[in-house]
């Protein structure tokens, strides 16, 4: 890996860190519309679409400036960019694979958050096994009928519009016909119904659609192209901002250690059990694994390559880190755990009340990591098949044989 900072990037960085020290919002941003004009804000400065080409309105930075720009929002706790769904992988599809129309309808108000974008993929029945979905898309002409039901839609109570995947010909294999399109979430026939998840709000959604309207125009590349354009998807959503994770887990284990300094038990600081050491420890050694994992995909990128399905590798890493990081955090603070508040970075978003969650909430939403973007199952298959070149596990009726 080759990644010297050049002098423009090193001012890069100081330009950033000046920008987001004197702006960062001082208290918490509550309602969407408070988010909204902080993205806005982000975004006039510089620092939303940082990688996007120039032409569509981002800023045509690069992969290390990109990475700078994570690391100094997570520095100093900055709110995120509020639509983060689709400045990170739903614009880069359409760059990849829209119209010249659908370029210029659509990036420029995603990458200002005047339009929310949510992701309908999962179905009730077709979450890992994505290729089975059964919503249809029944061609009228100049426009799709859509019909059919999404589960687990990320800001599908704040969105205004949608990419969807949806069968279009039920008499193709399962892989080769489906459909992508852009879906307007603001249209009669499509009933948004939040989801309470288990950390108590309700990011998600379950999505209904009966005769909605899909135009024509809003077809994402040829009928029938939807697996390959959601692998495309697929493939930013779990390669993107790793280093920036890894800064935000860093600054989490910081705080961590200063809650074992202050909290007591037995007369003692936990910092002195020998026990809660070795914890922490390990903690800090797997967060170095995680930071040169992330180094190497920025390395990647820096030369001009595409993760592709080496993104999986990266995606199972941190998902996975940050599933038994929370398990760790709260066998070292134990009843603390319920009442210590957790790092904001690391919340789930609860646009309704933007109220901090405890480290018990934190641990409750990493599992849902080692399902979203596809099951960390579905990734070592991934990598077992696409990276390592193994052969598909033998059938039942062989082994049966």
């Amino acid at each position: 890996m080759d990644l010297t900072y050049s002098p423009e990037d090193r001012a890069f960085r100081e330009k950033a860190r000046r920008w987001l020290e004197a702006n960062v919002p001082t208290d918490d941003l509550k309602t969407l519309d408070e988010r909204k004009a902080w993205h806005r804000k982000l975004y006039e400065a510089g620092y939303v679409g940082v990688l996007w080409p120039k032409e569509y309105g981002g800023w045509g930075a690069s992969p290390m400036q990109q990475a700078i720009v994570q690391d100094e929002m997570a520095r100093v706790n900055a709110p995120p960019a509020i639509n983060g769904l689709g400045i990170g992988f739903i614009g880069p599809t359409i760059i990849v694979h829209g119209t010249d129309w659908q370029k210029g309808r659509y990036l420029k108000k995603m990458l200002t958050a005047e339009e929310i974008w949510c992701q309908l993929y999962s179905e009730p029945n077709a979450g890992s096994d994505l290729a089975s979905l059964k919503t249809r898309a029944e061609d009228r002409g100049d426009h799709f009928l859509v019909n059919g039901q999404k589960i687990w839609t990320s800001s599908g109570p704040i969105a205004d519009w949608g990419i969807l995947l949806a069968r279009t010909d039920s008499k193709a294999p399962k892989h080769k016909g489906i459909s992508c399109f852009l879906l307007n979430m603001r249209q009669p026939g499509v009933e948004v119904r939040p989801l309470k998840q288990i950390t108590g709000s309700s990011l998600f959604s379950e999505v209904f659609m009966t005769d909605a309207r899909a135009e024509r125009r809003d077809l994402i590349g040829t009928l029938n192209q939807g697996w390959e354009i959601a692998q495309t998807t697929l493939g930013f959503e779990r390669g993107s901002n790793s280093l920036g994770r890894v800064t935000r887990y860093a600054i989490a284990f910081s705080q961590l250690v200063r809650a074992a300094k202050e909290l007591r038990r037995g007369g003692r600081p936990l910092i002195e059990d020998p026990v809660v050491r070795a914890k922490l420890g390990k903690i800090y050694a797997e967060l170095e694994v995680q930071r040169y994992a992330g180094l190497r995909v920025l390395s990647a990128l820096n030369r001009g390559e595409s993760p592709g399905a080496a993104s999986s590798i990266t995606k199972l890493s941190y998902t996975e880190f940050e599933k038994r990081y929370y398990e760790a955090a709260l066998e070292i603070l134990g009843p603390w755990g319920q009442l210590v508040t957790a790092p904001e970075e690391f919340e789930e978003i609860d646009t309704s009340s933007g109220e901090p969650g405890t480290w018990a909430t934190a641990f409750l939403w990493s599992r849902a990591g080692t399902i979203y973007s596809g099951s960390s199952e579905i990734q070592k298959n991934i990598i077992g098949e696409r990276v390592l070149g193994l052969p598909k596990e033998v059938r039942a009726d062989r082994l049966k044989a």
